[in-house]
């Protein structure tokens, strides 16, 4: 198999870099065109082996912007060979993005004989190819930087047919109109219900069951996100905090230290992510933080949280609590672009849990190679070991493609599947209630239990739960109750 563009130079230039979405190999075709999730070449269009200008090229051209590719490549190709290529061809826009990233990459200058590009300013990423930012024109080479971040940080989100399908859904608009049209009493009581499955949901992603008060505190954290305040890296620190139990040593600060992640197992084999080495992640906190605070203009709500929320997920700033503040974050930034309007919330986590295997995959497809570039060593005393063998780029610059249409399918089964559902619950615990206490005098606490269960239970109450009320709820409370859900529920669903 003959490699053209990204995939060549990943394989023959020992560039450490995770597999592009979509390789170029030379195949038996009669023009450029993509075969089953190949770029096929036809050899006499593929540069030469050795040639890694024309494979640099070739990628920039046929292959968009890789930028965790050629900050490796770039600072290795001499500067006379791209002052004698661009000289050559002064109005290539691919020569001048190349020239463009191989001054931002080595600090150096390229000696061209053009002292003045006139062609019009052209965009690093193609907008029709990938989802951009704002512009930040380099008037040198006229390239327009329009990454989501920056070229120190850099996030990149592929307009697939998938994600486009996705966003044209305009799910955040839907589930937030979907909130406000709610009734008054019947909004209220959503809310309450989103806000404690976000938090409950959050903590059992991580497999965990803490005390109420935890909970509690949690719910109140992403009701404050309403108040739109930047965060600086304290306020993350007192929001890490606060969401661990205080059996855990309180973060001061970003870390120090060399964290990661395992499934259990023993030995370097159970290590499965190991995020950022501290003095890069404290470079890299400061990029993310500025995505964060000065949000590129016109990137679509939901890619922007997921770009934050999953990206401060892989940085890990912490040593512990990333998860649940990534999840935060994803809020956060929706009520940063005021998508989602005073306390309305969508319990994303719901989803998230219930279909963990999808996320972890999402998650995966990225921290899984980064592991290869990683050796482990556990010695007797059980303290791991960590030499990173990889290059800062890895953590630079990351494809979100599939991180994004992952929170997209969230929240269209947030809306569809869990707001819905529990306005339709509420709508029909209170026809039952108000069926039976027409009828009966019964604790309003007694009542609302029974209610729920009945609800919860297919409009069944068996004896021995029938049993824990005996002393205050008449026998005939009972078969009023399930005859209230028949009527509510069991013939609503009758043509």
């Amino acid at each position: 198999m003959q490699y053209v563009g990204y995939a060549h130079l990943i394989q023959h230039r020992g560039i450490a870099a995770l597999k592009p979405p979509v390789s170029a190999e030379v195949r038996p075709v009669a023009r450029i065109e993509t075969v089953d999730n190949v770029l096929a070449v036809p050899a006499r269009l593929a540069p030469h082996p050795d040639d890694r200008m024309g494979h640099v090229l070739f990628a920039v051209k046929h292959e968009g912007i890789n930028l965790q590719v050629l900050a490796q490549v770039l600072p290795t190709i001499p500067e006379p060979q791209l002052r004698e290529a661009f000289d050559a061809s002064p109005n290539s826009q691919y020569l001048r993005k190349v020239c463009y990233l191989w001054e931002q990459f080595t600090g150096e200058t390229v000696h061209r004989k053009v002292a003045r590009i006139q062609q019009s300013y052209v965009p690093l990423f193609d907008p029709k190819r990938y989802v951009t930012g704002r512009s930040v024109n380099n008037s040198r080479w006229r390239v327009r930087f329009n990454g989501l971040g920056s070229l120190r940080y850099c996030a990149t989100v592929r307009r697939t047919a998938s994600l486009e399908r996705l966003l044209d859904e305009n799910a955040l608009e839907a589930s937030a109109a979907f909130l406000e049209a709610l009734p008054t009493d019947i909004r209220h009581r959503t809310l309450a219900w989103a806000y404690w499955q976000e938090a409950n949901d959050s903590y059992a992603i991580e497999q965990e069951s803490p005390a109420q008060r935890k909970v509690l505190r949690f719910v109140q954290e992403l009701k404050n996100t309403s108040q739109n305040v930047p965060l600086s890296e304290q306020q993350l620190v007192t929001l890490q905090n606060a969401v661990l139990e205080p059996t855990h040593a309180p973060e001061t600060s970003f870390r120090t230290q060399q964290n990661y992640l395992s499934d259990g197992v023993p030995g370097p084999l159970g290590v499965t992510y190991v995020p950022p080495t501290p003095e890069l992640c404290s470079e890299l906190m400061t990029e993310w933080s500025t995505l964060t605070h000065v949000p590129p203009g016109q990137v679509h709500p939901l890619v922007l949280a997921s770009v934050v929320s999953l990206g401060f997920a892989f940085i890990h700033p912490f040593m512990d609590g990333n998860g649940r503040l990534s999840r935060y974050l994803f809020h956060h930034v929706l009520r940063q672009q005021r998508v989602l309007q005073g306390d309305q919330i969508l319990p994303i986590s719901i989803v998230l849990r219930r279909n963990q295997a999808d996320y972890l995959r999402a998650l995966q497809a990225y921290s899984r190679p980064l592991r290869s570039y990683w050796r482990v060593r556990v010695p007797a005393d059980g303290q791991p070991t960590f030499e990173f063998t990889g290059h800062p780029s890895l953590y630079r610059y990351w494809d979100a493609t599939d991180s994004v249409i992952l929170m997209a399918k969230a929240v269209r089964r947030v809306l569809d599947d869990h707001l819905k559902g529990e306005v339709v619950f509420l709508n029909r615990y209170n026809e039952i209630y108000r069926e039976v206490d027409r009828s009966f005098d019964v604790p309003h606490v007694d009542l609302s239990k029974l209610v729920t269960f009945c609800l919860n239970h297919q409009g069944r109450i068996p004896k021995h739960r029938r049993n824990l009320f005996q002393d205050r709820v008449p026998p005939e409370v009972f078969e009023a109750l399930e005859n209230a859900y028949r009527h509510v529920v069991v013939n609503a669903k009758t043509p």
